[in-house]
């Protein structure tokens, strides 16, 4: 069996494969290279069949999104560890090796990422990840190197290899065996969060990811969807309440839930009043829709639980990182107590 495959999942991305492979194949001595074309209409699939006769080529017929390609095309790769790479990232010398050789050396790190920095300006992290995902007790996401907007240079700070909560999707290592066993990921996201559900349910079932930082990779961002696109916000503001109702305590709950209901209408008239009434429609809009499937997020919730042996929660932050960051103006790791 392949030890290795790397497997770039591709929605009309021609421009980055062409950009972006060439490092991949340089860098991936010993790896399987697999290229899952989610129903692209760019002859993306007959450029890497042209191209790089070496890489393997999975056609889907439809966009299935993040979440449904990846566990469409894995269900045919035999690998020990997946590699889930987005097709805008660059890879450098030596970055497999790292990372494959730390979780060769713990068999409960089930999940991991290298250092992420951005490929517009190398010297910053990049907001996909950046140097290993955290998590606040509301269920809001961030990073070492970035909190919100306020992305970090890098100046070896987090050069460590440290326990984290999540692992980025960008950039997501993964033993095959672990994900097949969590049922993959969750395709009710499509896109935006699933790494962060995936990782949860890894955590609860026992199982530890971790942060890398001898590892390097160089990541575009925004390749498939922008930070300006309407339906990143719907899915993030979505998939946020979904995580909060699949993962917590039901005494948790009873107040974290209506909070976060409360911080998402901030949200929403801070992007009414900054003149982006379109990201404000997208945050009802996910409500809505969060609403409308509440009882099969409560289904999924109890499953979860049923799978799941404990969690000891050592990796989530203590604070409310959005009272932190906007009125006590906290924007860098080391001002947190972490």
């Amino acid at each position: 069996m392949t030890k290795v495959a790397i497997v770039i999942l591709n929605f009309n991305g021609k421009h980055f494969l062409e950009q972006f492979l060439p490092s991949v194949l340089t860098n991936s001595a010993g790896a399987k290279i697999v290229v899952a074309d989610n129903g692209s209409s760019d002859q993306s699939a007959e450029f890497v069949k042209e191209k790089f006769p070496e890489i393997e080529v999975i056609q889907i017929n439809e966009n299935k999104g993040f979440c449904g390609g990846y566990n469409t095309v894995l269900k045919q790769v035999q690998a020990t560890y997946y590699v889930l790479l987005n097709s805008d990232v660059e890879v450098t010398p030596n970055w497999l090796q790292p990372v494959i050789h730390l979780m060769d050396s713990n068999p409960t790190i089930a999940a991991a990422q290298p250092k992420i920095l951005s490929h517009r300006d190398k010297t910053k992290f990049e907001y996909a990840g950046a140097a290993g995902g955290l998590i606040d007790i509301l269920g809001y996401p961030f990073c070492r190197g970035r909190i919100f907007n306020s992305l970090e240079e890098d100046n070896g700070q987090y050069n460590d290899t440290v326990p984290i909560f999540w692992a980025s999707g960008a950039c997501l290592f993964i033993r095959a065996e672990r994900y097949h066993e969590m049922g993959g990921l969750d395709e009710d996201f499509f896109a935006h969060m699933e790494e962060i559900d995936l990782c949860w349910r890894l955590t609860r079932a026992g199982y530890t990811i971790y942060y890398q930082g001898q590892s390097t990779v160089y990541h575009v961002g925004g390749g498939t969807l922008s930070a300006s696109n309407p339906r990143k916000t719907y899915f993030n503001f979505r998939n946020g309440l979904s995580l909060l109702v699949k993962h917590q305590r039901f005494s948790s709950l009873t107040w974290k839930f209506p909070l976060r209901i409360l911080l998402d209408w901030v949200a929403a008239l801070h992007f009414l009043s900054t003149g982006s009434a379109i990201h404000a429609k997208a945050v009802i809009i996910a409500h809505l829709s969060f609403i409308k499937k509440i009882r099969q997020e409560i289904v999924k919730r109890a499953a979860v639980a049923r799978l799941v042996k404990g969690f000891n929660g050592t990796t989530v932050y203590r604070g409310l990182i959005v009272f932190d960051y906007f009125l006590f103006r906290k924007k860098s790791i080391d001002k947190l107590k972490i």
